[in-house]
């Protein structure tokens, strides 16, 4: 497994990481003795950084992990959890919240630390609550030791153009932006390299786009962005290839993106995605699935409030519910 810095943190980070969204039975219904073999599997499998949310199945999440990594040592992982969203349409970041929502975190995983704390999702609040509220709580966490780094996660680019430039923060975490069908995370990395600023990439199979299988009815892609995805991906398995392989290959072997996270409950699934990183990429299936996706390359949906969706490159809004 190869390892990164992640930005001005200094930490080393490998290139594939585990998200334990699928703890909480997020995709499918999962036991708790798969998922926790699952973690043991990741970390013995070279990945030493973990990222979980207490919204992930709703606290389920956090919880098994913390059975989890409470039998391996504090050092042979990193770990970073979320705050400020807690249901579909729950949020809260107020400074109160994110004290208590970190303490809470804490007892479920079983830690007395997190190495990142992340404000969860903050394109649906007011930007003026995560400036006046939320970033200073986990500034004064920082202070605490109760949190080593701190970041932001959502959807829309744009998001972090807007506010990086006015909060202090250590890290970012942006999903389904750098992947096979869209890579326009790659316009953010000058603004990144500038503030010195890591970044966590996540769902290079774009939240099961990129599958043969139908996309879960919650996915909010649209219906042609969705179907030609899936023809690249039936396309693959014409050749008797898996997309899912070169999805991970392909989103892990660009060298300003410090680790990519992957989410399964499966330890042989876990197992197969961190032996792929180290085989090499079949380029004539890369180039021949890039084209079959150009007519799509960089569409995205929408997600939060207008101010942050408004320079969005390409959305299918025929196909979006405003």
């Amino acid at each position: 497994m190869k390892f990164r810095k992640l930005g001005k943190t200094g930490l080393d980070v490998s290139v594939l990481s585990f998200g334990a969204s699928s703890l909480g039975s997020v995709f499918r219904q999962t036991k708790e003795e798969e998922s926790i073999r699952t973690v043991h599997a990741a970390i013995d499998s070279g990945m030493n950084y973990i990222d979980v949310s207490p919204y992930y199945g709703l606290t389920k999440a956090e919880t098994v992990l913390g059975k989890a990594i409470h039998q391996l040592p504090r050092d042979k992982f990193l770990l970073s959890s979320k705050a400020g969203r807690y249901g579909e349409s729950t949020f809260d970041f107020t400074s109160s919240r994110i004290f208590s929502s970190l303490e809470e975190s804490l007892s479920r995983l079983q830690t007395d630390y997190l190495d990142i704390l992340f404000l969860h999702d903050v394109e649906f609040v007011s930007p003026q609550i995560i400036l006046e509220e939320a970033v200073p709580a986990m500034h004064e966490l920082k202070k605490q030791g109760k949190i080593r780094y701190c970041g932001i996660s959502g959807l829309p680019l744009q998001l972090f153009e807007q506010l990086l430039p006015q909060i202090d923060v250590d890290v970012i975490l942006s999903y389904c932006h750098y992947s096979l069908n869209d890579t326009s995370l790659l316009s953010l990395l000058p603004l990144l390299h500038e503030k010195g600023i890591g970044l966590v990439n996540a769902s290079p199979l774009s939240m099961g786009l990129l599958t043969t299988r139908d996309t879960a009815d919650w996915h909010p892609a649209g219906a042609r962005l969705k179907a030609i995805c899936k023809q690249a991906a039936e396309h693959c398995a014409s050749k008797g290839a898996d997309i899912a392989k070169l999805a991970v290959q392909y989103s892990t072997s660009h060298e300003q993106i410090p680790t990519t996270l992957v989410s399964t409950a499966n330890p042989r699934n876990i197992v197969q995605n961190a032996a792929w990183v180290d085989e090499p990429m079949d380029t004539e299936l890369l180039h021949e699935v890039l084209e079959i996706l150009k007519p799509i390359h960089n569409e995205t949906w929408l997600s939060g409030l207008p101010q942050y969706n408004r320079h969005a490159s390409q959305l299918e809004r025929s196909d979006i519910n405003l």
